[in-house]
């Protein structure tokens, strides 16, 4: 099964009734866990790595990566701005009781431009 979503583009392409189809698979639709994002950057682009935390195991993996523009990293910074906003309407203030408590990380940033 797949699942198609029309999106569209921008302001002017609402104008033109311009959508692009978004194919969404079965597999990509169950999504991937993650706990932990580990953010990094060179000058042409951001890599997020999505990572999950067990606890009481030292070792985690990286579930998944996402490698951006520096243009569209910023875009999905201000779509999350949007949605935490929209969703602290609704659900009230999302609180951060582990911030300052994650322990040291040995990632490794080889092969990195």
């Amino acid at each position: 099964m797949q699942i198609f979503k029309p999106v569209k583009l921008n302001k002017m392409a609402e104008n033109n009734q311009n959508q692009i189809n978004i194919e969404l698979s079965e597999e990509v639709a169950e999504g991937i866990y993650s706990n932990l994002a580990i953010i990094s950057h060179s000058h042409s682009e951001f890599i997020v790595d999505f990572v999950r935390l067990v606890p009481n195991v030292p070792k985690a993996k990286v579930k998944s990566r996402i490698i951006l523009t520096p243009q569209h990293a910023k875009r999905l910074m201000k779509a999350l701005q949007d949605n935490i906003k929209r969703y602290e309407a609704q659900f009230g203030n999302i609180e951060d009781p582990e911030a300052g408590m994650m322990p040291p990380m040995n990632f490794p940033t080889a092969g990195m431009a």
